[in-house]
């Protein structure tokens, strides 16, 4: 079994914009882990306090890496600064990395 965290640039996206890059992630690892159970954790947060800053929703995508065996950056993933601080601590902390363009 695999515990699939996917980090994806969300500011400005639609949440069918986020599921559908979520879909293609999972067959992404699916395709990588054939033998495998892939279980993905869901780090897509809907009840956020009204007062929730952005390192907040960073922390809660911290809480959820630290559940992860493996780490997916989607597309554009440098271009957004949560995705880049994941990515650093799922390196720091020897996750397995797929990195998208």
């Amino acid at each position: 079994m695999i515990n699939l965290f996917i980090s994806q640039p969300m500011k400005g996206k639609t949440e069918k914009e986020i599921k559908e890059v979520k879909e293609t992630a999972i067959e992404e690892v699916k395709d990588l882990f054939p033998d495998e159970e892939i279980v993905v954790i869901d780090s897509y947060i809907k009840d956020a306090p009204d007062d929730a800053k952005p390192l907040w929703y960073l922390g809660q995508s911290i809480l959820l890496l630290a559940k992860a065996d493996v780490a997916y950056f989607a597309k554009d993933w440098r271009k957004a600064r949560g995705c880049v601080i994941e990515n650093i601590c799922a390196n720091e902390y020897n996750l397995i990395c797929i990195q998208t363009n």
